[in-house]
């Protein structure tokens, strides 16, 4: 699912009022153990309810197909998230941005610097994020300049480790061949 295909879903979505729902990767703790006696964890989706005015009482449990269907484009949310985050920055590791201006960007279907980049300028300035964009935009151009750098560096190494090889190479060579030595006569 895309950015687009979600914003229609939104539009067409008529939510329960007074009751928000949050999908999410929970880690659980299996009863297997691993090899070196540690415990095995495995990822298991799970939604988290609020009721409106009841901040004591939050439903915390597995995702099921019930509330995946009673919860579509907050399920959505969350599978966009999922693919925006394989595949670029995670928000939470962009410094600019306050935990508040992360979230506004998450309710809105942008989970990576990538997807902020990327938004047309029409569109940023509808959601008012122009600054959050321009700023993500600035840094994927730092990012890329960085890019060169590190394959330079890769280059490098790799002229470094051929060097290596062959002077290990020559010296090698230096031992299997005899050097005739002659005597000087005094």
């Amino acid at each position: 699912m895309d950015f687009i295909t979600f914003q229609n879903m939104v539009q067409n979505h008529n939510p329960q009022d007074g009751i928000a729902a949050r999908f999410y990767d929970k880690a659980i703790k299996t009863d297997n153990i691993s090899k070196d006696g540690l415990p095995i964890f495995i990822n298991r989706c799970f939604v988290e309810i609020r009721i409106k005015d009841n901040n004591d009482e939050v439903f915390d449990q597995p995702a099921t197909a019930d509330k995946i269907h009673r919860f579509p484009v907050e399920y959505a949310r969350y599978q966009l998230g999922k693919k925006q985050v394989s595949t670029g920055t995670p928000l939470e590791q962009f410094a600019f941005l306050t935990a508040a201006e992360i979230e506004s960007l998450k309710v809105r279907g942008i989970f990576t610097v990538e997807a902020l980049a990327q938004l047309d300028e029409q569109k940023a300035s509808q959601l008012d994020i122009e600054k959050e964009r321009d700023l993500a935009k600035k840094f994927l151009a730092n990012a890329k300049n960085n890019q060169a750098l590190l394959q330079w560096q890769k280059k490098e190494e790799s002229y470094k480790a051929e060097i290596k090889a062959l002077q290990q190479e020559l010296e090698n060579l230096k031992k299997a061949s005899p050097v005739k030595r002659t005597r000087r006569k005094s």
